[in-house]
């Protein structure tokens, strides 16, 4: 089953990802995109506020969880892999950091939000095309070349189409493959809920394997992870 390409576009709303849940919950079909301009109540993960100037891409659409398909959680990834393939065309050097954060030269460019909704998972982009916070307390970015927010959206559901495609076709196996060679390397340091070690790469399920200083590995399934 692939994504119907419906994009819908509204000047401003709230969220677009609570826009999705409510057209998710009328019985709106995968594939379903809405794009706005501005956000006034945007979100990123645990809450916190996602600031939405205009130029950039504020934009949700829906999954539809069908019988067979690899785990719901590892749509994180996946959104990830198909959201750093396209903005690698502006950026290069843009990698990924667990789980789906997008960062350029280590300041963040691009975030995602996903939201359960029974047989429903909302996913919401947010990519600082033209501009980017200058006072979150940690670094911020935007992309290096000028890119129409529209234009940007039609490219990346056509590669989150095609990679939910290979999700369902050949597992979480081949998204997972795809990510290692889009995230930051085996060996970075970082400290995630406390614990400060190495990335060594993720388990089958999408879970970051962290080498603490006496050489074992802990799981990471949620929580923040910060390069050093």
């Amino acid at each position: 089953m692939s994504l119907i390409r419906n994009i819908h576009t509204v000047a401003e709303t709230e969220s677009t990802n609570d826009d999705v849940a409510e057209l998710a919950r009328e019985g709106w079909p995968e594939g379903t995109w809405l794009r706005a301009g501005r956000q006034t109540g945007g979100k990123g993960r645990q809450g916190r506020e996602w600031r939405s100037p205009g130029g950039n891409l504020y934009a949700s659409t829906l999954v539809r969880l069908l019988p067979g398909d690899p785990p719901a959680p590892t749509l994180a990834l996946v959104a990830a892999v198909a959201l750093q393939e396209v903005a690698r065309r502006h950026a290069p050097e843009v990698r990924i950091k667990w789980p789906n954060d997008l960062l350029v030269e280590g300041a963040k460019v691009a975030g995602i939000l996903l939201e359960r909704h029974g047989d429903a998972v909302v996913i919401g982009f947010g990519v600082n095309l033209a501009t980017h916070p200058e006072d979150l307390g940690r670094p911020a970015t935007s992309l290096g070349t000028p890119v129409a927010p529209d234009a940007f959206l039609e490219r990346l559901a056509t590669a989150l189409r095609d990679w939910l495609t290979l999700w369902r076709k050949e597992g979480f196996a081949t998204v997972r493959a795809a990510w290692l060679r889009a995230a930051h390397p085996a060996g970075t340091p970082l400290v995630s809920n406390g614990a400060e070690g190495v990335f060594e790469g993720l388990d089958e399920s999408g879970a970051l394997r962290l080498r603490l200083a006496d050489g074992s590995i802990r799981l990471i399934h949620a929580g923040d992870v910060f390069l050093l």
